[in-house]
């Protein structure tokens, strides 16, 4: 009876009855979308805080530094549509804890065999993928539990795990200081087995979720404008945050010549402003429309990144980071309110191909940053080139916006 009576109340939420967003969906599978996400996301980006002493053992030069931050972002790009399709069939939760099970696996055999090279770093990248791919099952594993008018809150509550960056930025310095940075792969496993286990017990698959589709209706949606369109939005504000967020830590060793600690404790508060603010992205998107949050994002990170470009001091880069990230996060959050609207039924997938096009974007900062700084001695036109990203995707969304509001904006509940 109870179990029928919870049931009733979900459907109710779902119909848009249940009045507040904490009465409109799931918690307790809310609150495992986060942990999963957030500690997925703390090994994932784990290169790069360990990456100015990984550099040192291994002797990189600053290209092979920018591909060795960048492989995971890159793979987790690929992995994410081959999750958003594993989400798909077999639903969130099992595909969330297939996922972690080979993150933990790959971590262990990586610390009692050693990483003793450049292909082994690259190789270790590949497997961390499988941990970024998490941004494909942890977002619809979160909101199919909710109606249209709480999807940015939904999406950006469970998206805030990407703040597991800021623990790798904080934790793995300190740590590879004390145990060397090989330890610290193998000490990643413990939380990581914790969360496994929370999760576990409380995700649940919602029960609306959408019939499998078959593959060849997958690329059926890349025949969709606007799925691309999503796709080059995301390649902004996330690739932006995701990049940075791995290749902080070597900037500031390089630029300034900070200690690792310290470089880890800089990025931590540059990926901590982006994490925090992206359920705030969502919920202002839920409020004035995620084409004017989205608009306003690209603008302020545009201009944070010229401003670094030709920064002088630790401070005023220290100082325009925090607020490009805050910029690119509510830029996430954005993108998330809209993504739903759009395509309800395909969530699954179209999370994975967003998320890809985030990842890919990731991959291209990090890695170009480092052939920046080895072609020109400077990190200088990486920056100046992504900002020119943001302006472009920003006229791309002018461009859409108008039809967006005319034909599928007009149907739905939530403000676009």
């Amino acid at each position: 009876m109870a179990t029928a009576a919870w049931d009733r109340s979900v459907s109710d939420a779902n119909e848009g009855k249940a009045g507040g967003f904490w009465q409109a969906g799931h918690k307790p599978t809310l609150i495992a979308a986060f942990l999963y996400f957030d500690l997925a996301f703390m090994v994932w980006v784990l290169l790069g805080p360990l990456g100015p002493e990984i550099a040192k053992t291994l002797h990189l030069s600053a290209a092979q530094k920018g591909l060795m931050v960048a492989t995971p972002t890159l793979a987790g790009a690929i992995l994410r549509v081959v999750n958003g399709l594993l989400v798909d069939r077999i639903g969130p939760k099992r595909s969330g804890a297939i996922s972690q099970v080979i993150v933990i696996v790959g971590l262990a055999f990586a610390y009692f065999t050693g990483v003793s090279s450049f292909a082994g770093t690259l190789a270790l990248g590949v497997i961390l993928g499988f941990a970024g791919a998490s941004f494909a099952i942890a977002l619809p594993l979160a909101s199919r539990w909710y109606p249209a008018e709480h999807q940015g809150k939904a999406m950006g509550i469970a998206g805030m795990g990407n703040s597991g960056t800021v623990l790798a930025s904080l934790f793995a310095p300190m740590l590879a200081k004390l145990f060397g940075w090989n330890a610290v792969l193998g000490l990643a496993c413990i939380p990581l087995a914790i969360v496994l286990v929370l999760y576990l017990v409380m995700a649940k698959d919602a029960p609306n979720a959408p019939a499998p589709r078959r593959i060849k209706d997958y690329a059926e949606l890349l025949k969709t404008a606007d799925a691309w369109w999503f796709m080059a939005f995301y390649s902004v504000t996330f690739g932006g945050f995701v990049g940075l967020a791995a290749s902080l830590p070597i900037y500031f060793t390089d630029q300034f010549g900070l200690t690792t600690i310290m470089a880890g404790y800089c990025t931590a508060a540059c990926v901590f402003a982006g994490s925090l603010i992206r359920p705030i992205g969502g919920a202002v998107g839920d409020q004035i429309g995620g084409v004017k949050t989205l608009a306003i994002a690209y603008v302020i990170a545009a201009l944070a990144l010229i401003g670094v470009s030709s920064a002088s001091t630790v401070a005023m880069a220290l100082g325009l980071f925090v607020v490009a990230m805050l910029a690119l996060g509510a830029g996430n959050g954005a993108v998330f309110q809209l993504v739903p609207q759009r395509f309800a039924s395909d969530i699954g997938i179209m999370t994975g191909l967003v998320g890809m096009a985030g990842g890919i974007g990731g991959f291209y900062l990090a890695s170009s940053l480092g052939f920046a700084k080895q072609l020109t001695g400077s990190f200088q036109y990486g920056f100046l080139i992504f900002a020119g990203l943001a302006c472009a995707a920003l006229i791309g969304l002018n461009l859409v916006k108008h039809r967006w509001r005319r034909t599928w904006g007009a149907t739905i509940s939530a403000r676009i």
